[in-house]
């Protein structure tokens, strides 16, 4: 009968696809969230929920990522969604709110007017759908479909790209700064029959490729959530999690010799995520843990440097000059002194004739020519600079007003998510990439992550140094914190990590 009883006993703990031994479950949801007036085809906008529940400590996290530029502030998604989603979970599931983490991946989607609805219904599908899972991480690399957009300049000033502005003159561009090529990958299986529940990838880059159409589209982020659900099957579900993208453009941005298209990005993102995931090994009763936490930060005075841009560029308009060309006179006049350098003005018997004969008329010709074409070009870099400058100037007046009135601070939520051996650190504002690498970098554990874009929106948020250059780059332009902002959160954020790891 002992010899039995032990059996028993024996067989309980080395059969990890019962319930009875295992203490993590979890649920995840899909829900389409496209605007019902702006169809995305077989790409369509979507709300995803993965909720992961303790039930030893009856502890909860919930991530829901959400395929839209933010959640608040900027897009269609307006306050209080946030607050409404988390009191509606508290009240039909028993959720604690703080334990809720929302991520926008930032794609330029057109969602629901009812998406706040549709994240409800997402969230209690996945709570209802929870069963006993596995739990494992791994990282993947992508270094093909994202290039830090902001220029170093070789008179040390830094622009970035945008579509807002023109590009600098090539000669002038001496550097460009990192990206972030990691994939961190939280990988949950089903217990019972071994199969995917769930995927959360995070990654660092702008998803705003668009598609060739102009529509709708969830862009390359929401594009590679769609082939990862797809190829694993068995309603899996991909959260693509934005990472410190602030900086990080998608390849090839400006290009103008080629539809701008998504789709082939998001391709290789999934791709390489996969590659990655296959790889991962899960296994049960894995470590969770989630906090919330707040965190004040100054808000920036923005009135000198404003003052500074003014006389910058009426600097810039007494410097240009009248020309003799107009854009009907300059184009062709390009066109020929590109084609033929030497020669430009006529056929080359006719400058020799010239030559032989002591006259220089043509020659004379191109002199003049080249000079009011070099003036022209000269104003257009000048008026290039102005665009540049006007468009951030007026981001740096619009939170130069937003900070008078809201007055010195601003607080934030940080939270904080482990899951096993993946841990996850969150802000609110467009991160950009050297403080992600930063905090990577400073943690005590691998498979450290950081979310931008997280749990509310408060524009950029560049590095100490990179607001050196305010005014100069959107990221430095459209911010409105204090230098000090990045230190302090820096530091919040080595401190939200170790206390996951706390017994």
């Amino acid at each position: 009968m002992k010899k039995i009883t032990l059996f028993i006993i024996l067989l309980i703990a080395i059969l990890p696809g019962q319930a009875w031994s295992q203490s993590l479950i979890a649920g995840a949801a899909r829900v389409d969230v496209t605007h019902p007036d702006s169809p995305a085809g077989d790409t369509p906008v979507c709300v995803r929920a993965l909720v992961i529940t303790d039930t030893a400590t009856k502890t909860n996290a919930v991530l829901v990522t959400v395929d839209a530029v933010a959640v608040a502030e900027i897009g269609s998604i307006k306050d209080p969604y946030i607050a409404n989603v988390r009191a509606a979970a508290q009240t039909k599931l028993g959720i604690d709110p703080k334990s809720i983490i929302f991520n926008a991946s930032h794609c330029h989607a057109l969602v629901a007017p009812d998406v706040e609805a549709k994240t409800i219904q997402a969230v209690e599908a996945a709570w209802k759908n929870r069963v006993p899972v596995k739990v494992g991480v791994g990282v993947g690399h992508e270094d093909r479909i994202q290039e830090n957009r902001r220029l170093e300049m070789k008179d040390g000033s830094v622009i970035d790209v945008r579509h807002a502005y023109s590009m600098p003159p090539d000669q002038e561009v001496a550097a460009v700064g990192p990206i972030d090529p990691e994939i961190g990958i939280l990988r949950l299986d089903r217990v019972d029959n071994g199969e995917a529940l769930a995927i959360v990838f995070n990654f660092a880059c702008h998803p705003i490729q668009s598609v060739p159409s102009g529509g709708n589209s969830p862009d390359m982020s929401g594009i590679a959530s769609l082939v990862i659900e797809d190829q694993l099957g068995n309603g899996a579900v991909a959260l693509f999690v934005q990472g410190c993208g602030g900086d990080i453009n998608p390849v090839a941005y400006k290009q103008v010799d080629a539809p701008r298209d998504a789709e082939p990005l998001g391709h290789k993102l999934a791709l390489s995520t996969l590659a990655a995931v296959h790889k991962i090994d899960t296994a049960a009763n894995a470590t969770l843990s989630v906090s919330n936490d707040t965190l004040t930060l100054p808000r920036a005075d923005l009135a000198e440097r404003i003052a500074e841009m003014e006389t910058e560029i009426d600097a810039l308009l007494k410097s240009l000059k009248g020309t003799n060309l107009n854009l009907d006179t300059f184009l062709p006049l390009m066109m020929k002194y590109h084609l033929d350098g030497e020669f430009p003005s006529g056929y080359a018997h006719r400058y020799l004739q010239q030559k032989k004969l002591g006259v220089d008329d043509l020659e004379k010709l191109d002199e003049t020519n080249r000079r009011h074409m070099d003036a022209y070009v000269r104003n257009i870099h000048i008026m290039e600079q102005l665009t540049r400058k006007q468009i951030n100037l007026a981001l740096l007046a619009k939170h130069h007003k937003g900070n008078t009135e809201a007055g010195p601070s601003i607080d934030v939520e940080v939270a904080g998510l482990r899951v096993g051996d993946y841990r996850m650190v969150t802000f609110p504002g467009e991160v950009t990439v050297p403080i992600g690498l930063n905090i990577k970098a400073a943690a005590n554990q691998a498979n450290t992550y950081v979310a931008g874009y997280s749990n509310g929106y408060i524009y950029y948020s560049p590095t100490a140094e990179q607001l050196k250059n305010r005014g100069g780059a959107q990221e430095d332009s459209d911010c409105l914190l204090a230098p000090e902002w990045q230190a302090l959160f820096e530091t919040r954020a080595a401190e939200v990590l170790n206390a996951l790891d706390a017994p």
